[in-house]
């Protein structure tokens, strides 16, 4: 019997069909196994993920395997996306057996959740330089029967080296940690092609937020390292150049050939981070792709206002099949246009014949058009996704995650605050929905289909307490300056225990603690940001909660600095972050929900309606830190004035 019918994820419930006896996580998962003595196969996907489409088809439809685990083995499955606590807990354990990770995870627990052998994908038999998973799963059944004791010690030394390093005790935070961040970033820096490190190559839009404030201030190498890779991003196969947005990453140096996934969580990271470079270098580029990615993040927004999660890699049961083109394919789209969009498309054979469109001849068609290049690029990709339109589309993942759906929201407010009004409309709509999810002061994790989930999870408050906050600074309205407060009170109550930070309510048998923030900020680390937004408008403890989240991850700031930029970000704000008070009414008004100021916190109402106004004129601007303000101006010269003397930052430096 399949229990994975009445599941609500897209993932779980292209395994309901499954021969095997598939369980969800939890109880009744676990009771089985103690019940009849038999270890636990863990199997952590999620539904745009190409390698467990192909576990899914190699093995878990197919009979002979289905025996082997029902047999030997309490099956579980569980959608990373759905469930981040069990992924990141079960991660960092396949991590530490392996030495690396991914998924489709493949972990073998004993019946009270301890792993002790794993991997990733498994071909159903020998090849690929794999082990076949059917003699994987003989040879762990046997172990089990014969080897218990050595299977038990195993799995018990890994769980308690786990909750040991996952779990050191707060300390200072370490001085000098952004330079030894950044000079990590810098021996990790491909200065021909951008990006940090080899292939692969992930476009880590948690680093690139941090480097913008460094960049607006004129920082070097920091300005460097985020234009060169914003443009080659840009530029290269890894971003979509037809229907715009990024794929997930690139399997070469180049970005020119892309794992074919498109996930919310990157498009919304990478959106501001576009927007933001543009707002620092005025380079025209930063700012079409940024409004491309909000349009991909627009198409992904369900009629209820939330926001769906992710595209399939595949379509018609091929990787990347939807975005790649033969040059025969690309004639009949283009008709008179081929010439030269084949120069200015670059193509080279990729994937079997088919190629991954880039814009690497930008320039060159550029130079060779001049003024009228814009134009003919809009005409050239209409007429590509016209053709694109009439072929089958990859899967979509419509179930709604809160946390994504809240950076979607942050990007589009701030993007309505920076460029138009229709992306506001839009992040109006999406917090709506978000605040619909809130059940008993939490956030809750997923919807689908108008049924929502039970979990919450730290990143849900923190980073709808961040949208709700862009949200205030785009319109000045002061229900979501409120709702924000509310929801990060509600987060530091339920999540901060014993003198931790924790990122899930539910109990695990292993810490579930995210180490890196690679593809997304940490729940801990935006909630700190939230702490310094909020302090800057009301005041009190918030800006020592925000120190007090800092601290208590000191060890790995200590260790690992780069890895974790969303809290070198909070960082920056507590040590070098400012309120702009703008008593109303005000003539600053306008300009100022136009602003581009990484490192400062507009706080706009009423003078006297909040501790940051108190005291101060309406019609005039405070540039104040922790409450101390300079001098104050009636004139927007003298504001950026007020900028360059506390941030360095010069004219070329705005919009």
């Amino acid at each position: 019997m399949n229990r994975l019918k009445d599941a609500k994820s897209p993932y779980l419930l292209q395994h309901a069909e499954d021969p095997v006896d598939w369980y969800p996580f939890g109880e009744e998962a676990f009771r089985k196994a103690q019940a009849e003595d038999k270890p636990l196969f863990l199997s952590v996907g999620y539904a745009s993920c190409h390698w467990c489409h192909v576990m899914h088809r190699e093995s878990f439809r197919d009979q002979e395997v289905a025996e082997l685990l029902n047999r030997h083995f309490v099956a579980v499955k569980v959608d990373r996306e759905e469930r981040p606590d069990v992924d990141a807990a079960y991660m960092r354990a396949l991590i530490s057996l392996t030495g690396s990770g991914g998924w489709p995870m493949s972990l073998f627990l004993t019946p009270e959740g301890k792993p002790f052998f794993g991997g990733t994908y498994f071909p159903k038999e020998d090849g690929r330089g794999l082990p076949g998973f059917k003699r994987v799963l003989l040879a762990v059944a046997e172990a089990w029967r014969e080897k218990r004791q050595e299977v038990l010690e195993e799995a018990e030394g890994l769980s308690r080296a786990l909750w040991r390093s996952l779990a050191p005790p707060p300390g200072p935070v370490p001085g000098g940690l952004e330079a030894e961040a950044l000079g990590f970033l810098e021996r990790a820096f491909d200065p021909e092609w951008g990006g940090f490190g080899g292939a692969p190559k992930f476009p880590q839009g948690p680093l690139l937020l941090y480097l913008l404030p460094l960049a607006w201030k004129g920082e070097e190498p920091a300005r460097g390292m985020l234009r060169k890779t914003l443009r080659a991003m840009a530029l290269g196969g890894i971003y979509d150049q037809v229907g715009g947005g990024f794929h997930r990453y690139a399997v070469d140096r180049f970005w020119r050939l892309p794992h074919f996934e498109k996930m919310l969580y990157d498009n919304a990271l990478l959106a501001r981070a576009y927007l933001g470079a543009y707002r620092i270098y005025g380079d025209g580029l930063f700012l079409r792709v940024a409004r491309e990615t909000l349009d991909f993040l627009l198409s992904l927004q369900a009629p209820e206002g939330g926001f769906y999660t992710a595209l399939d890699a595949e379509s018609e049961g091929e990787e990347g099949r939807y975005y790649t083109w033969t040059e025969a394919e690309l004639r009949e789209a283009l008709g008179e246009d081929f010439p030269l969009a084949r120069r200015y498309l670059a193509l080279g054979e990729d994937l079997g014949g088919r190629s991954v469109l880039t814009a690497w001849g930008e320039e060159e068609v550029k130079r060779e058009l001049g003024e009228g290049f814009p134009a003919w690029r809009e005409g050239v990709r209409a007429k590509l996704l016209r053709a694109r339109h009439r072929r089958v589309p990859p899967a979509l993942d419509d179930k709604v995650l809160a946390d994504w759906s809240a950076l979607a929201v942050r990007a589009l407010a701030e993007a309505g605050r920076l460029l138009e009004g229709r992306y506001l409309e839009a992040a109006q709509r999406g917090a709506r929905f978000l605040l619909g999810m809130v059940r008993e002061g939490l956030v809750r994790h997923a919807w689908r289909g108008g049924r929502l989930g039970e979990e919450a999870f730290l990143s849900d408050q923190a980073f709808t307490a961040l949208a709700l906050l862009e949200l205030y600074t785009a319109t000045g309205e002061w229900p979501y300056l409120e709702r924000a407060r509310f929801l990060a009170e509600a987060a530091w109550r339920a999540f901060f225990r014993e003198g931790r930070l924790e990122e899930t309510l539910n109990p695990l048998p292993l810490p579930a603690r995210e180490l890196e923030e690679g593809a997304l900020p940490s729940g801990a680390s935006a909630l700190a940001e939230a702490f310094f937004r909020l302090g800057a408008a009301f005041g009190g403890d918030y800006r020592e909660r925000a120190w007090r989240i800092l601290e208590e991850r000191a060890h790995f700031l200590r260790r690992f600095p780069h890895a974790l930029p969303g809290f070198l970000l909070a960082h920056r704000l507590l040590e070098e972050g400012s309120e702009l008070a703008l008593p109303l009414p005000s003539p600053f008004f306008p300009e100022a929900l136009s602003l581009y100021l990484p490192l400062t916190q507009p706080v706009m109402g009423p003078a006297e309606a909040l501790p940051a106004l108190k005291g101060r004129e309406a019609g005039k601007a405070y540039l104040c830190r922790e409450g101390a303000c300079r001098l104050p101006v009636v004139e927007w010269g003298a504001f950026w004035e007020e900028v360059r003397a506390v941030y360095g930052a010069s004219d070329s430096f705005h919009d």
